[in-house]
């Protein structure tokens, strides 16, 4: 992005976009859809070079549509590097699971990127599992606690 041309996306008061595509733009603590999806609640962004789209899903909670947004691009240049950089660096922990054969579960810890704080802890079900489960939830609730208190939290 050229210092000399400012983004086309507003961006909250206090942050500062550090890369920009067409209506998309990253700042420190969120991504810009042009909603606002602090970098912690980002679950994937994939990137289709073909058809020149981002894909960006949402954390959702279990038995909802996780939230997905599409936006055509033009070129996503240093967008795409941010994404991954901010991404990975909200992944405060991440373990997977087994629950039996071939089905497990992974447990999240995320925070908001470069501040120390409240983890926000996800559980990703394989879709053969169901967390209404007894024995489901049993080795689930020993997999958190387990990672909780690993990380002190």
């Amino acid at each position: 992005m050229s210092p000399l041309r400012r983004p086309r996306v507003d961006v909250a008061p206090g942050e500062r976009v550090l890369a920009a595509a067409g209506p998309v733009a990253g700042t420190r603590d969120a991504l810009y859809l042009p909603t606002r999806v602090p970098w912690e609640q980002v679950a994937a962004a994939d990137w289709d070079a073909e058809q020149r789209t981002l894909t960006v899903t949402e954390v959702g909670r279990f038995g909802e549509e996780q939230p997905v947004h599409v936006v055509a691009l033009e070129e996503a240049g240093r967008l795409l590097q941010l994404v991954r950089e901010r991404v990975t660096a909200s992944i405060a922990l991440q373990r997977h699971v087994p629950v039996r054969e071939r089905a497990s579960v992974r447990v999240l810890a995320r925070q908001a990127p470069g501040r120390r704080g409240e983890l926000a802890w996800f559980v990703e079900y394989d879709a053969a599992l169901d967390p209404a489960d007894p024995e489901v939830d049993a080795v689930v609730q020993a997999a958190l606690a387990v990672a909780r208190a690993d990380i002190g939290g």
